[in-house]
């Protein structure tokens, strides 16, 4: 399956060498990331395939749910900690 964004034909999934191409990185340095879970692949036989989600969070153009869960919890953490200086500061 192929997505069509403009001009630009995107693959639902890639494999290492294009993720290596697309994010300018060696291939050794995509399987690292892979393994230190930077960047999610499912593994087929005995290479991996990269999803378009996983390769456009690894580009650092969206934020995984992962991140927004942790986004979530660190702003929670700040107004609990912070939230009359918050309020302070708004009002000025």
């Amino acid at each position: 399956m192929c997505y069509y964004t403009n001009t630009m034909v995107t693959k639902a999934m890639y494999s290492t060498s294009e993720a290596a191409n697309i994010l300018r990185i060696s291939r050794v340095e995509v399987f690292r990331r892979i393994k230190a879970g930077k960047i999610e692949a499912e593994k087929v036989g005995r290479n991996y395939i990269i999803s378009h989600t996983s390769l456009v969070e690894a580009l650092g153009r969206a934020v995984g749910n992962k991140k927004k869960e942790e986004i979530e919890r660190v702003i929670d953490r700040a107004l609990e900690e912070y939230g009359d200086v918050f309020k302070k500061l708004g009002r000025e």
